[in-house]
């Protein structure tokens, strides 16, 4: 890391750290989001345009300032410094609430939720609000479910991860222990690990094999330490945009209304307009000297069949008795 980064990241966290950040706005409020996504990733991407919207909604009063690529918190620090008021807001990738909220990995279980529909569905649903509470508990106000991702991409460099069978004895990257069972299932050995710890993990061949979004798999660049890549729409992984309740509730109510609405913008262009994975997705990948493909129907049901029965029992046993209203509110969508 090169002298002017670390002194740009120091700067960064004394700024949150003596709230110099605000001070120095000419807005009204301040909203300091930190999350882990590079600035290639999607989902920072769509954080830019939500500053953007805020910014236009609320005439100037709000300004967004977005902290990525894990610069001011890790991952796993993310939660506590919303709760606590170092920070007002953050954006949270749902299944690494991990044992804080087990029931937030619910839509990891593979190929329960991944259609297009189910997930406009569980925006507004019961099952949506549920969550909502479980963070509300946590201390924490939960105000976007931005979809990170609606599959899912196996990179190896052995041989492509096609069906259960090939995955025996691959050491891969995992997500939780939730979602690790359906791997164990398969005869792999999953290490979880955030996203952006895994390139490292596989260029230095702690993990043979990587999963990951499609998109963020071309954004991390795994084509440049895997050969081949197989997807399938496996999990719906959201990020959810969570803020400090103290924060939120002192804002006006008109303020605090734009802010909900440049939400919900983000979070409807983060929905996909169809199913399936895109093409371009997979198109690009191979362009830049991956072998990628996508799973067929048929070759999603053996992979369902293989891992959804292990993920769904330890999902009941870790969330009990939530965990089997949460399931009925999702067979309703």
């Amino acid at each position: 890391m090169s002298s002017r980064r670390q002194f740009s990241i120091r700067l960064a966290a004394s700024a949150v750290a003596l709230g110099l950040a605000g001070a120095s706005s000419a807005a009204d409020f301040t909203m300091r989001i930190s999350h882990q996504f590079p600035p290639t990733h999607h989902t920072a991407h769509n954080l830019e345009q939500f500053k953007k919207e805020v910014a236009d909604l609320t005439k100037g009063r709000v300004e967004v300032q977005t902290f990525g690529a894990a610069q001011l918190f890790k991952p796993n620090q993310n939660h506590p410094a919303v709760a606590s008021g170092k920070i007002e807001a953050a954006a949270i990738l749902s299944f690494q609430w991990g044992g804080t909220i087990p029931e937030m990995s619910v839509t990891i279980i593979p190929y329960l939720m991944t259609s297009v529909a189910k997930q406009k569905a569980f925006i507004k649903s019961d099952a949506a609000k549920q969550l909502d509470a479980k963070m509300a508990e946590k201390g924490v106000t939960n105000i976007a479910w931005i979809v990170d991702t609606n599959d899912g991409i196996f990179t190896s460099n052995g041989k492509p991860l096609v069906t259960p069978a090939d995955f025996a004895g691959v050491k891969i990257r995992g997500l939780n222990k939730l979602f690790d069972e359906g791997l164990v299932a398969m005869g792999a050995s999953p290490s979880a690990m955030p996203g952006s710890e895994v390139y490292q993990a596989l260029q230095t061949g702690v993990i043979d094999a990587g999963f990951t979004g499609v998109e963020a798999a071309n954004s991390r660049k795994f084509y440049e330490v895997q050969k081949f890549g197989v997807a399938s729409n496996i999990i719906l992984a959201f990020d959810n945009l969570v803020v400090n309740p103290a924060w939120w509730n002192g804002l006006p109510a008109d303020v605090r209304a734009a802010v909900q609405k440049a939400a919900d913008m983000a979070v409807a262009r983060s929905i996909r307009k169809s199913d399936g994975i895109p093409p371009e997705n997979i198109k690009v990948l191979n362009e830049k000297g991956m072998k990628a493909v996508a799973l067929s129907k048929a070759q999603e049901k053996v992979m369902a069949d293989a891992m959804q029965p292990a993920v769904k029992k330890e999902f009941l046993r870790q969330t009990a008795p939530d965990g089997v209203k949460l399931i009925e509110a999702l067979d309703k969508l």
